[in-house]
């Protein structure tokens, strides 16, 4: 097949969707497909420009088979990431965006199917029209509802302009010939929106379940930040903004502060990470410590030092998203506390499946009270850990749910075709 992906995010982002949907372009670049992303700059969770790609360079490359172009566009501080920021950059790659695709409107060749990533909500512009005009199947995979996120977190004011992006977002739900999407409650979700049922796809994201494995706990990077096997780590390792509600994090950490063994490690970056950088200062935590984001080569190795893992998220964000950082602390086959309510997605994967304990969003004294009891049984964490990486190996391996997705590419394609 010849494959077009259209993404704001992509490798070599660290995390996230840049990094989903760049390894899903690789893996079908090396399987023999012909893929071609346009995509945006490298600035994600750092909220700044990836240096080598400053003043122009590396705009068109070829990365790992994959012939990218990178369209230009704003990137906000990390201090000033909000909603009226989001909207400016996302803005200005759509237009940016132009400039690869107007020449494909009046191309002799044209793609089999393009493969567009949401968030954001405009991403499907470019997508639609042109499948209007070439008549070429376009799937919207979505990562995140970021319309329902922004309006249930207050990031985005309700009424009229809340009215107004459903309508929008219903209207570019319906018009992609296929709707894809990585939780069973989000398909559903989608489908609440007017998608038919049959015009969507489940397409989970996946753990490097080969490189990421159960390991000893005591290694370098644990040693580097001095703390030795009596040590109980909680770590929380990812994206630090508003819809995760990490306070509770805080909050737990001071509530089990007479605990000495019990120390919290904060990893990665985000719109709230200064914020919370005060609010630990200014509670004296001094068993809470913070890293910026790790390179990717440390990533087995900080999974596997970690005893405990979190997995926060507020109320209001439950089934909208699933924490990416899920998939990668169940491959290293570790225990995790998630704040989650009963019947999501989140808790269905961690209380249904016995890879955790659940307790309830925005709850400190109850996540508090969740990580004491794992910290005190190294049983549990033990039989816990076991469960998670057993999930793993059968759910989210790479190769077979990308194998998946291609089956269903493959077939839109033919229908295409036959038409």
């Amino acid at each position: 097949m010849r494959l077009l992906i259209y993404s704001l995010n992509y490798a070599p982002e660290p995390t996230s969707t840049g990094k989903y949907t760049g390894e899903m372009a690789a893996w079908l670049a090396a399987r023999g497909h012909e893929v071609e992303a346009i995509t945006g700059l490298p600035h994600y969770p750092q909220w700044k420009l990836d240096g080598r790609y400053a003043a122009g360079r590396l705009r068109s490359e070829r990365l790992e088979g994959v012939r990218v172009r990178r369209a230009s566009h704003s990137i906000p501080s990390l201090e000033s990431v909000n909603a009226r920021s989001r909207i400016l950059m996302e803005t200005s790659f759509t237009l940016s965006a132009a400039r690869y695709w107007l020449p494909k409107f009046f191309a002799l060749r044209r793609p089999d199917a393009v493969i567009t990533v949401m968030p954001p909500l405009q991403i499907s512009i470019w997508p639609l029209l042109y499948g209007w005009v070439r008549r070429v199947p376009w799937v919207l995979h979505v990562q995140d509802l970021q319309v329902d996120a922004a309006l249930r977190l207050k990031m985005l004011p309700g009424g009229v302009i809340g009215r107004l992006l459903y309508g929008v977002e219903s209207f570019l739900l319906r018009r992609a010939t296929r709707v894809s999407t990585i939780t069973e409650a989000m398909r559903q979700r989608v489908i609440a929106k007017g998608t038919a049922g049959e015009r969507t796809w489940l397409f989970p994201n996946w753990a490097d379940i080969a490189s990421i494995r159960p390991a000893e706990r005591d290694n370098a990077f644990r040693a580097g930040l001095g703390f030795g096997p009596e040590t109980l780590l909680v770590l929380y390792a990812g994206n630090m903004g508003e819809k995760q509600g990490l306070d509770s994090v805080l909050e737990a950490a001071d509530r089990l502060g007479d605990q000495k063994n019990i120390q919290f490690l904060m990893v990665g970056s985000g719109a709230a990470r200064p914020r919370l950088e005060q609010r630990a200062h200014a509670l004296g935590l001094k068993n809470l410590r913070f890293l910026p984001v790790q390179p990717l080569e440390k990533l087995p190795e900080m999974l596997a030092a970690g005893d405990i893992h979190l997995v926060v998220q507020r109320r209001d964000a439950a089934d909208l998203v699933m924490p990416s950082k899920l998939t990668n602390i169940l491959a290293a086959g570790r225990p995790c506390v998630a704040t989650a309510d009963p019947g999501t997605a989140l808790a269905e994967v961690v209380a249904g499946h016995g890879t955790g304990l659940v307790t309830p969003p925005e709850d400190p004294t109850a996540l508090a009270e969740a990580i004491a009891v794992l910290a005190a049984d190294a049983a549990l964490r033990a039989r816990c850990g076991e469960v998670a990486r057993a999930y793993a190996e059968r759910h989210l391996g790479r190769d077979s749910i990308l194998s998946a997705f291609e089956s269903d590419l493959l077939t839109l394609t033919e229908q295409d075709g036959h038409e």
